[in-house]
């Protein structure tokens, strides 16, 4: 027995020594563990807080959330992902980031980030109200609301922390062109010419970055918009019978007008950064296009129309139930008129992947 006690000791002893020496040779991880994600923005972005409001743009029904967990319909407008899941999952925090404004949520999931867009958002205030949707500055007063619920919860410090050390993005802009400038309502083209109306788009921007980075943002992500002119409802509104129904060229013009703001916010944005904080830009338009010009590289056969009905009109209760849907949805960059399918949110999380993986070294 008194050998059996010695050789045991000695095993404890050197497995112990093992394991100190491994811990000394391999590669630090990154310590997540603290990490929170906040989202602003449109429907690229909205896991679900249009479903906690009066509107008629939602998207919690079949066939939304086709390919999500157990085919739930969460309010996401696509049949899977968005590309803040992909992030927050790739990043180890969470495997999807939840709405704001969901009743359920635990302290936890709230401590680890969440998302306060709303489909049918913009950087406009008129925006919004086309859709009687969250605004960009009412996303800001939740964003408020949180912090003082946070810290009622884990205290003054721990909450600052907090917020200091989170990543936010902000993808939002779309609307602002494509359902505003140049959709149902003719206000804003009769009173801003386009550098005009980049301008007063841009002001608006910057309020909000330096209204994050007073509440404690210091890694903030602010993602271009896509070509516009190239989403299927958009080509379908802006062509003749003929180019509609069978060339479904994209518009563009209308590319071009994006293309333009998004050179214009990238300059901008850094106007406002501050010494103790990071605003990273983060430009959509080349994948998209990379995917228009060749989408057999990319692996899509669809790329004019959504997947959801006859792909040239449908969006929210007009992709419905009833509604075709595609054999294969991983065929088409689109799932239904407007929304890009979870294929292609991961492709776009690609693109985001590499100003993630800066972030989450930055202390």
């Amino acid at each position: 027995m008194g050998n059996l006690h010695v050789y045991s000791l000695q095993f404890l002893i050197l497995f112990q020594l093992i394991l100190m020496s491994s811990a000394q040779t391999q590669t630090p991880a990154l310590n997540t563990s603290n990490l929170a994600f906040f989202v602003f923005g449109d429907s690229t972005v909205d896991p679900g807080n249009n479903n906690y409001i009066r509107t008629l743009l939602k998207g919690n029904f079949p066939p939304y959330g086709n390919d999500f967990v157990n085919q739930t319909p969460t309010g996401r407008f696509t049949n899977g992902r968005l590309v803040t899941d992909y992030a927050a999952s790739y990043a180890g925090i969470k495997d999807f980031v939840p709405p704001y404004l969901d009743p359920k949520l635990s302290m936890e999931e709230l401590l680890t980030g969440v998302s306060f867009a709303s489909a049918g958002s913009g950087f406009d205030p008129l925006t919004p109200t086309l859709s009687g949707v969250i605004s960009i500055p009412k996303q800001m007063e939740y964003f408020r609301e949180y912090r003082e619920r946070v810290e009622a919860s884990i205290g003054s410090e721990r909450s600052q922390y907090l917020i200091k050390n989170a990543v936010y993005i902000i993808s939002a802009g779309t609307n602002d062109f494509a359902l505003n400038y140049y959709g149902t309502s003719p206000v804003r083209r009769f009173t801003y010419s386009i550098p005009r109306y980049y301008q007063f788009l841009v002001e608006q921007i910057q309020k909000f970055l330096q209204d994050l980075q007073d509440m404690g943002a210091r890694k903030i992500v602010m993602v271009g918009i896509p070509p516009i002119g190239c989403l299927p409802m958009v080509i379908t509104l802006n062509s003749n019978i003929v180019d509609r129904l069978l060339r479904r060229q994209c518009i563009q013009r209308l590319s071009d007008v994006a293309q333009g703001f998004n050179q214009i916010v990238e300059q901008k944005v850094k106007e406002v950064e501050r010494i103790d904080s990071k605003i990273y830009y983060v430009g959509m338009y080349e994948m998209f296009q990379n995917i228009f010009q060749d989408p057999q590289k990319f692996g899509f056969d669809k790329v004019d129309t959504g997947c959801c009905g006859t792909g040239l009109l449908e969006l929210s209760y007009l992709c419905n139930p009833r509604s075709r849907l595609c054999a294969n949805i991983s065929d088409y960059v689109f799932f239904d008129a407007v929304h890009p399918t979870e294929r292609t949110y991961f492709l776009l999380f690609q693109a985001l992947s590499s100003t993630i993986d800066i972030i989450l070294h930055v202390k």
